[in-house]
């Protein structure tokens, strides 16, 4: 069997899920602005609202699990207003403080992959769907991603049709299936 793609989508694709609110906030309990901050990362509103909210819930006592997922929320909100850097740095305070966050790992996979460092978004996407990830559908479509990137079009196509499996209603994966054609060989070559 081999499979084909069209042109790729590529970042382009992972900006689009990241605008329709697809990233992989982390869930933060209890009403506060923290919950506030996690509110804003999973379902969207002002993102300069959202990140002003999360800024304010740092500066506030919170349990260490809500730090770092209140870091990981800012990061993924900065992420969605094309701040790269910053949300890296975000990300990357949250892993410190709690580095068993595979949320975190994604988000900071989605971040490699918009700064166009494919190989540490792969080590990351790994890393984050071995630990568990509430949504490993966007894992394995950012992961889908990277692999198209690099060539891999095959493994590619798997990430992208499992992400599809796991969640049939994850638009950006049958989005990105479309592309594709698999193209069988004849004499079981």
């Amino acid at each position: 069997m081999l499979v084909r793609s069209l042109p790729a989508l590529g970042a382009f694709g992972l900006a689009l899920c990241l605008a329709s609110g697809a990233g992989a906030a982390i869930t933060v309990l209890g009403p506060g602005p923290a919950q506030d901050c996690y509110h804003y990362a999973e379902f969207g509103g002002n993102i300069q609202d959202g990140i002003a909210r999360c800024t304010f819930a740092l500066d506030t006592a919170l349990t260490v699990t809500d730090r770092a997922a209140t870091f990981v929320n800012r990061g993924v909100l900065k992420l969605s207003a094309h701040q790269n850097e910053a949300a890296l740095a975000d990300i990357n305070s949250g892993i410190e403080i709690a580095p068993n966050l595979g949320d975190a790992y994604i988000d900071r996979g989605a971040t490699s992959i918009a700064l166009g460092h494919y190989e540490e978004a792969l080590a990351d996407l790994n890393k984050g769907l071995s630990l568990g990830p509430h949504r490993p559908q966007i894992a394995l479509y950012d992961r889908a991603i990277v692999y198209e990137h690099n060539g891999d079009i095959r493994s590619a196509y798997e990430d992208y049709k499992k992400a599809l499996e796991l969640a049939p209603d994850f638009t950006p994966a049958a989005d990105e299936l479309k592309r594709f054609r698999v193209v069988h060989k004849g004499n079981g070559v």
